[in-house]
């Protein structure tokens, strides 16, 4: 179902006269949402640290989760003890719930399971973002920001700093709002945020619309060089390891091909298979790739670790943030919260 509303979404077909007026729809429902927000009659919370939104518009892989190791990481490094949230999408906790580094990703999540072991900051999960974050204040008073990943959307929380993250390379499809299209709020929201932050391979100058843009605009780059095995027992390998392998590159992500790419940049040729953001991978997903060895993503690996052999691996990957000024992002940030 989801591979054939990114096909969909790509461009318009006679299926979009069913829905397009969904699409208006969802748009009178989540303008009304936000207008009620904006005049306090829904009950939006601020809490007792500045908080920092990474988002985006868009359904689908943009690159939120390291963009979130990255600004955890600078955080730190510029003195800072921060606490993330998340809606922890894939898990089954509704409430608000710790994640550790060894926490069952069907309960909290693939990605704050990544996200902790990777930052090992204080996090929680729950479908109220605001009583994750209460819960996070409460149970580690010495954290001092907090980054919610996701949740652009969530406007019960208030947030001192909107970070995007869009994709030059694929853009926005149809420009249609759900489900006749990938938006989640209109192109226009991009005029209001703090920063946008650009994970397509191209510049930043590809976005067409970037004039109409108030917020500096930054590129985000991925890089791996070095693989891990699932069992731990062995750590930095790099490409050349492979090069008589009979491999298969698996991707259960919103960008499968970013990964891919990424496997074809260091030099390796491979089998690849694509699975559904989140998927939650059994022991049967990886036998049908017995005699081959595996590689795939560190969001994927959380999941396969406790089932698979020790021919197979993952690549940790970090992000870079540039941009075509000097002003870093991290600047950016405390600029805006006046620390």
């Amino acid at each position: 179902m989801n591979n054939w509303f990114q096909k969909q979404w790509s461009s318009y077909s006679l299926w979009h006269i069913l829905l397009v007026p969904l699409s208006w729809i969802f748009f009178v429902v989540t303008s009304v949402r936000k207008f009620l927000y904006s005049l306090g009659w829904l009950k939006s919370t601020r809490l007792g640290v500045p908080v920092i939104v990474v988002g985006n518009i868009t359904v689908g892989g943009t690159g939120k989760t390291p963009l979130v190791i990255w600004l955890a990481e600078q955080l730190q490094l510029a003195g800072f003890k921060p606490g993330i949230i998340s809606r922890g999408y894939g898990g089954s906790s509704k409430l608000a719930t710790a994640v550790f580094a060894n926490s069952n990703p069907q309960l909290v999540g693939d990605e704050p399971v990544l996200i902790t072991k990777r930052t090992a900051c204080p996090m929680f999960v729950g479908a109220n973002r605001v009583a994750a974050g209460q819960t996070l204040l409460q149970t580690n008073p010495k954290c001092d920001v907090i980054i919610s990943d996701d949740g652009l959307q969530h406007y019960a929380l208030q947030r001192d700093f909107e970070i995007t993250l869009v994709n030059s390379n694929s853009g926005f499809g149809n420009q249609l709002l759900l489900p006749a299209g990938p938006l989640r709020e209109k192109l226009s929201r991009l005029r209001s945020v703090d920063a946008i932050v650009d994970s397509g391979n191209e510049a930043a100058s590809a976005i067409a619309f970037k004039e109409t843009l108030q917020a500096p605009i930054l590129n985000m780059t991925l890089q791996g060089e070095y693989f891990e095995s699932l069992d731990g027992s062995e750590t930095k390998q790099p490409a050349s390891y492979f090069a008589d392998k009979k491999l298969v590159a698996i991707a259960g992500i919103g960008n499968p091909e970013r990964f891919f790419n990424l496997l074809s940049g260091l030099g390796l040729q491979f089998e690849r298979k694509a699975f559904a953001d989140h998927h939650a991978f059994t022991k049967q997903d990886l036998m049908q790739f017995s005699g081959k060895t595996i590689l795939m993503t560190e969001k994927d690996a959380v999941k396969c670790a406790i089932f698979t052999t020790s021919d197979a691996w993952c690549l940790p990957v970090a992000a870079t943030i540039g941009a075509p000024s000097q002003t870093s992002l991290i600047t950016l940030i405390l600029q805006k919260l006046g620390i």
